[in-house]
């Protein structure tokens, strides 16, 4: 049988456990009125990893008195949330309130998110859904509708040393095996992230085979412990950038390699789908005007399909505009024209371009000489006068 992971046992089991998070847990604030109240309502958590979403579902699930189901967006299926759909269902039958926390929603589509609507609706579940993304962008506005969102904080080095010195009690680490030198080290690597120090702080105690933890042991773990990607970390957009520098230097097997790196680390497909649809008009733009179309229908797919299947769509967009004939010239027009609007934003549009839809308009000038045919170009051409050396005003 597997050891609990330090980090499993040292998580709050009560509102008065939790370090930080005090504007949402202290006395009189929303969750602890809706504990005190025995009134949950449906949540969306918002903030980094390793402040206590998870850990605020329970105890709200365990002190409301509710049936606790917890789903993550990134493994669960459709016959999951069916499941949890029949078995919601019965509870209310039975007067029986269920909290469904849903891990990651950020990573279920738009139409996987439909889903838990009428649930919701109806009050057969309360839906507590914890994401580290933007709320505003990756969770459907029906569901932001009938939810309350909630901002969690990053914990700060005090709280993180708090955490730890009680993990250290608890497990019976000394001072002398942990001195404070190793404890601040702890918490200032953590980056705010309890589960971080905490997993840290188990693997640091397991190299130092008994004795001292020393600051060299706990990088050596920290180390360990750091994927080769990390979302809000260096590596992140190392991998990213050496994606589009192979997708601009036409590289597929450069291309697809980082694109393969980055979904396997946990990189959001759409992250990664809206950076090609950039890349389609930045890099390739009138050389290939298809491109755009299939990045922007890869866009779609992803939201709409959704991953594992999604990574057919990815893959193909990817070795497509890799492919591609490269060209800048969208990019570059797009730069001259916003030097020209921030260099002249007064100038007067000249008068043979205006719209005449009165007499008066018409005596005055407004659409003279200018004639309702294809490419058809006015005399004094399409900029205003005052702007020279371009092509059209020499």
């Amino acid at each position: 049988m597997n050891p609990v992971p330090l980090a499993e046992k040292m998580r709050p089991k009560s509102l008065a456990d939790i370090y930080g998070q005090k504007h949402l847990v202290g006395p009189g604030k929303i969750i602890e009125r809706m504990i005190a109240t025995k009134q949950p309502t449906s949540l969306i958590l918002w903030g980094p990893p390793g402040t206590g979403k998870t850990t605020l579902a329970r105890i709200i699930a365990t002190q409301t008195e509710s049936d606790f189901i917890e789903l993550s967006a990134v493994s669960a299926t459709k016959a999951d949330v069916k499941k949890v759909s029949e078995h919601a269902t019965q509870n209310k039958r039975l007067a029986t309130r269920t909290i469904l926390f849903v891990d990651e929603i950020h990573r279920f589509n738009k139409a996987q998110q439909d889903a838990f609507l009428p649930l919701v609706e109806s009050g057969i579940i309360i839906l507590i859904g914890a994401t580290t993304e933007n709320p505003s962008f990756e969770v459907i506005n029906p569901l932001l509708s009938r939810s309350r969102v909630l901002v969690l904080e990053p914990l700060t080095k005090e709280d993180i040393l708090s955490i730890l010195k009680r993990a250290a009690s608890q497990e019976k680490i000394s001072r002398h095996r942990l001195p404070l030198a190793s404890l601040n080290l702890l918490a200032e690597i953590s980056a705010g992230d309890a589960r971080v120090a905490l997993n840290n702080l188990e693997l640091a105690r397991s190299l130092a085979e008994g004795k001292a933890i020393t600051s060299e042991i706990i990088l050596s773990a920290a180390q360990k412990k750091l994927p080769g990607y990390d979302k809000k970390g260096e590596n992140h957009y190392n991998v990213i950038s050496a994606f589009i520098k192979s997708l601009r230097g036409s590289s597929v097997e450069g291309s697809l390699y980082y694109l393969a790196r980055a979904l396997q680390a946990g990189e959001d497909p759409k992250f990664i789908a809206r950076r090609m649809v950039i890349f389609a008009s930045e890099d390739i733009g009138l050389s290939g005007n298809g491109a755009l179309g299939l990045a922007v229908a890869t866009f779609q797919a992803v939201e709409r399909i959704g991953m594992p299947e999604a990574q057919y769509n990815l893959f193909h967009c990817a070795a497509a505009l890799a492919k591609s004939k490269k060209s800048r010239q969208v990019t570059s027009l797009m730069h001259e024209a916003q030097s020209l609007a921030q260099n002249y934003p007064e100038s007067a549009v000249p008068l043979h371009l205006r719209n005449a839809p009165t007499k008066l308009m018409k005596n005055l000038g407004y659409a003279d000489g200018y004639k309702w045919q294809a490419d058809f170009k006015p005399t004094d051409g399409f900029l205003p006068k005052e702007i020279t050396g371009t092509k059209e005003n020499k």
